[in-house]
């Protein structure tokens, strides 16, 4: 049981840290998490838009499940992550939990070009992914994580080579990291 109250815990945890406003319209690239498309998709209201772009028919059959469950509505997508069908602009929030850690550097850079590119300005693409861990846990963890990946400054620094300005690192909470960062201004 206690198990069970955990991941209810990190899924509430995610949401607050996304910090979702009543209207905005959300975009979750991956399908790690299928809950938490529909938990947004809940926060967002009707007033606002859920979407979810994933890479497979698979990763959208359990985020429609998942959204269906919780009876709320999420347009998903599948396409390569580096180019959205969505328009240029669109949305308000950016979420990529637990992928980009794992993926080569040119699918990495891929991923974040397409979501800056599907976020208006003052947008915010915020990385969810697993907080590093040290001694006996480091050794013992099954993460799949890129070894350059973290060495070379992890999400703050990716963030920073493809546009998006102030970055920062929001939270390490629970065995998570939260990392987000702006898409600014043409001149900024």
């Amino acid at each position: 049981m206690p198990i069970f109250k955990r991941l209810k815990k990190e899924s509430d945890l995610r949401v607050s840290m996304i910090g979702p406003q009543r209207d905005n319209r959300v975009l979750q690239i991956g399908a790690s998490d299928p809950d938490l498309i529909a938990r947004l998709a809940t926060a967002v209201g009707l007033n606002g838009e859920a979407s979810a772009l994933v890479p497979d028919d698979r990763a959208r059959d359990a985020l429609t499940q998942a959204a269906a469950s919780r009876g709320v509505l999420i347009d998903v997508k599948v396409a390569p992550l580096r180019s959205p069908p969505f328009a240029e602009g669109w949305f308000d929030i950016v979420v990529i939990p637990d992928l980009i850690g794992g993926m080569r550097p040119h699918e990495r850079v891929g991923t974040l070009q397409g979501a800056r590119q599907v976020l208006r300005v003052g947008g915010r693409c915020l990385v969810i992914e697993p907080a590093p861990r040290g001694g006996l846990g480091a050794l013992f963890s099954a993460r799949t994580l890129d070894p350059h990946y973290r060495r070379h400054g992890g999400a703050e620094a990716a963030l920073l080579a493809e546009g998006f300005k102030p970055v920062r690192t929001l939270a390490e909470r629970d065995g998570l990291m939260f990392t987000e960062g702006v898409k600014p201004d043409a001149v900024g």
